[in-house]
């Protein structure tokens, strides 16, 4: 067995280190947070393999906590948005995370965000110093995170192919994939892979709406588009999203459900994952003190790093404090409640080794927010979760956590000490859980070529054929009439009724015939 997929491997990749030359590629990542991290993951993957890697980025942000700082070894391209622009779109996404915290949350919120977006790309796109320094570097390909519609733009006036790498859940965006309404939930539908009659109505309805919202979300771009394109050569957005070489696709069958999928569709979930480390001594120490009851990790990215989620933050603590486990739990101390003191078993810390910490073999659990890298990394290593959601795509990835029995989920504005209590204890306890999470971390693991492997390979070949034609449906060139067979269906359906017509005519003669030959019998 070991052979064979070594075999493989080598047959894969092989064709790349002989064929293809080191390839200056830009990637480019524009909104920070857990996109940033994934696009730094695939910027050192691909130096590593031999490729020229420059990143451009935004140096901060709302989204942009505070990352351990890591010497890279590709090139970085830093701009910044004027202090201005910087201050009301802070306030913008802090009013939006506000707002969802309180479980007030709208789609209007979001698009005030996404307009802010906008106007950040506008900044950056009549930087004409940066632009043509990135048009005179002559890329081969440049590779796009798809949070923000910008480096799509950014690719197109650069006029390079580009690759697109999906950090969310699959339904986040429509770039052309089939969508089976009757097994294939609709992003924010909520809904898992088994519908009931009920189910399908919901699900086939809310296509509309997230179609409608796509557009909504699009159109938030037009004024940059107007903008810095000539009349006559303007994007258009949806367009864009299937001129895209290739999507990788960062989740797996392990994680979503199962559904159809184009050729240039690449599942890469589990790019995060680096070699395992020791823990940090003070953790280890900690760790020790709890014996065979072990710890619970706990990490929310920088969603609860908040102000507005300080009653959230005493909830939790208070359903950590009557665990036998250890918890280790990720919290800007400068966040922490002033009255509120650590309970013995609960150590706070501001930034901590998640992978490292979740390879533990005394790890029991892993509370999270629901976010695609985090859920990802704990089904790599086989712990069960507890997800509190908060925005985004979360709440979809906690329905397939709970759907495939990984773990369980509760609302934010749903908990207290003594519920939150409860569902820790049900989820440690019941083995049923991790062994669920054990058996697709089986599945993620036991793969023929690992996502790093998946994503060297296709960019090779990518690079090599020039494009990705060959991997493209005709239906992203054929107008929507004819791809659904609009036209065929119209078409029959007035070949059914003309001869239903003609049919009763000539009926009618026929009848009309006979009465005449009966009265002149009659006669």
């Amino acid at each position: 067995m070991a052979g064979q997929r070594l075999l493989l491997l080598v047959g894969f990749l092989l064709p790349g280190v002989l064929l293809s030359e080191a390839a200056k590629i830009l990637t480019v990542s524009t909104v920070g947070g857990s996109h940033y991290l994934l696009m730094d993951r695939v910027s050192q993957i691909l130096q590593d393999h031999g490729h020229n890697i420059t990143m451009l980025n935004h140096k901060r942000g709302p989204f942009m906590p505070d990352f351990k700082k890591e010497e890279k070894s590709y090139q970085v391209i830093s701009w910044l948005a004027p202090e201005d622009h910087q201050r009301e779109f802070k306030k913008s996404f802090d009013f939006f995370l506000e707002e969802t915290l309180g479980g007030r949350g709208n789609f209007e919120n979001l698009l005030k965000v996404l307009e802010y977006l906008a106007l950040q790309c506008s900044h950056f796109l009549r930087r004409k110093d940066i632009m043509d320094s990135l048009k005179n570097e002559n890329f081969d390909m440049v590779i796009v995170e798809t949070f923000d519609y910008c480096p799509f733009l950014i690719a197109e006036k650069l006029s390079k192919p580009f690759v697109a790498i999906l950090s969310t859940s699959f339904g986040s965006l429509e770039f052309g994939l089939p969508i089976p309404l009757s097994y294939v939930p609709v992003f924010r539908s909520l809904l898992t892979d088994h519908m009931d009659f009920w189910g399908r109505v919901k699900n086939f309805l809310m296509f509309f709406s997230f179609c409608r919202r796509q557009w909504h979300m699009q159109s938030t771009f037009d004024n940059a588009i107007k903008e810095h394109f000539p009349e006559g050569s303007r994007p258009v957005l949806s367009h864009l999203l299937l001129k895209a070489e290739l999507w990788f696709i960062n989740s797996d069958f392990a994680f979503d459900f199962a559904r159809p999928l184009l050729p240039n569709t690449v599942y890469v979930g589990g790019l995060m994952e680096k070699p395992i480390k020791p823990v940090p001594q003070d953790l280890e120490n900690f760790i020790a003190n709890f014996g065979d009851a072990g710890f619970v990790l706990v990490a929310f990215g920088s969603t609860l790093n908040t102000q507005q989620s300080q009653e959230v933050l005493k909830k939790m603590h208070s359903a950590f404090s009557h665990l036998p486990q250890g918890v280790i739990w990720k919290c800007q101390s400068s966040h922490w409640p002033k009255d509120v003191r650590l309970a013995t078993n609960v150590k706070i810390v501001d930034w901590l080794p998640q992978s490292d910490l979740l390879a533990h073999p005394s790890i029991r659990l892993f509370v999270t927010h629901g976010g695609q890298n985090s859920v990802m990394e704990a089904i790599r290593h086989g712990v069960p979760m507890v997800g509190l959601p908060v925005n985004g795509d979360q709440h979809g990835n906690m329905v397939r956590v709970v759907a495939k029995n990984y773990g369980v989920s509760i609302q934010l504005n749903q908990v207290t000490a003594d519920t939150l209590t409860l569902m820790l204890k049900q989820v440690i306890e019941d083995k049923r859980y991790k062994s669920a999470v054990a058996a697709a971390s089986v599945i993620l693991r036991s793969q023929p070529l690992s996502p790093a492997q998946r994503l060297v390979g296709w960019i090779d070949h990518i690079l090599q054929t020039r494009g990705a034609a060959h991997l493209k449906p005709y239906a992203f060139q054929q107008p929507w009439h004819e791809q659904y067979l609009i036209d065929v269906f119209v078409f029959l359906l007035g070949l059914t009724l003309g001869t239903v017509w003609l049919c009763g005519k000539l009926l009618g003669v026929v009848v009309r015939w006979l009465r005449g030959a009966r009265k002149v019998k009659k006669t």
